[in-house]
């Protein structure tokens, strides 16, 4: 059972309304009982935790479409089914996921020693390497809602209203609890010193440093960006971890092509081999290209995806991904 300490937590964090440190001592007092070797009630307490978190999430979800004025259309709002084990990754960055959900967990015990968990985060890398996916991950992971930020609505041309909403949008972040996304950051996170920069930018980049730096609510901001190289580096110093995507190695290529394909392919597949025509494209890309592939399949009726099905759609998806990367050059 619970220790005296720990139903003191338990009673203070409920009177206090604080559900995140209610949670993380539930998940404590679970984990006790789990390595007294009472397994049936540390799984019961951990789904009643679980369902909690997930009623809580959709509650939150509710507060935000009820919103005033714009905030609903500056927020969209979703609760992803995402898990981090349906992710492919180094293990690097597997790992440094695993420690920003570990954290948050344990975000109370953190908090009673004078330490923060990692709750600002900076994605970098190319196109469909999973940064959205991580965003969702991390909020199904964590029982919170998402947020992405709909920067189309975001930005305007108009001086102060961008700054305007960047304030409801971190004052949401206090109201509600979840995992805010800031998706194409660089659109507003390009260096002040460039030429074709426009003045309103230069004042939202500013709030926006003011407003994460003095930030102290209990959600996650997620920032995510494919061009590092034009994000101000101000920027970098405002994060507690910085994550960075590349595109799939040959076997990160042929682990995702056996999971979307293995029980649909004819037998005896090398996936390595296909491995090697989809050197290049991002996870998203192949993924689209399994799809593709299975859905040719059932169009025309056949028992099993071919692995000439499964080369040409590959090779439709690097001709594209080639033709498009003429075009940015």
């Amino acid at each position: 059972m619970a220790n005296a300490e720990q139903l003191k937590a338990l009673l203070k964090s409920h009177m206090e309304g604080d559900d995140d440190r209610f949670f993380s001592v539930a998940m404590q007092v679970a984990a006790h009982e789990a390595k007294l070797g009472h397994g049936k009630l540390a799984q019961e307490m951990r789904t009643m935790i679980d369902e909690a978190k997930g009623r809580r999430g959709v509650g939150s979800l509710v507060s935000i479409g009820r919103s005033s004025g714009e905030l609903v259309n500056l927020l969209e709002a979703s609760y992803p089914k995402a898990r981090l084990s349906d992710m492919i990754l180094s293990d690097v960055l597997a790992d440094q996921i695993k420690r920003v959900i570990r954290e948050q967990r344990h975000a109370g015990r953190i908090v009673e020693h004078g330490l923060s968990p990692r709750r600002k985060l900076l994605l970098i890398g190319p196109p469909g390497t999973g940064k959205t996916l991580t965003a969702s991950v991390l909020a199904r992971e964590l029982g919170l809602p998402l947020f992405q930020v709909r920067l189309n609505s975001f930005i305007t041309m108009h001086k102060g209203e961008t700054t305007a909403k960047l304030r409801q949008i971190f004052d949401a972040t206090s109201q509600t609890r979840g995992i805010y996304f800031f998706d194409e950051f660089d659109a507003i996170g390009s260096q002040r010193g460039l030429t074709n920069d426009v003045g309103e930018i230069h004042r939202v980049l500013h709030c926006f440093l003011q407003m994460i730096e003095q930030d102290r609510s209990h959600s996650l901001i997620v920032v995510a960006t494919r061009y590092p190289r034009i994000l101000d580096h101000v920027l970098f110093r405002r994060f507690d971890d910085i994550l960075y995507y590349d595109l799939p190695d040959k076997s990160q290529i042929a682990k995702l092509l056996t999971t979307r394909l293995a029980g649909n392919a004819v037998k005896r597949v090398k996936w390595e081999n296909l491995a090697d025509l989809a050197m290049g494209l991002s996870y998203a890309e192949v993924t689209r290209a399994a799809n593709e592939a299975l859905k040719d399949t059932l169009i025309h009726d056949r028992a099993r995806v071919r692995i000439a099905d499964i080369k040409a759609m590959l090779a439709e998806r690097k001709s594209v991904s080639e033709k498009l990367d003429t075009k940015n050059e």
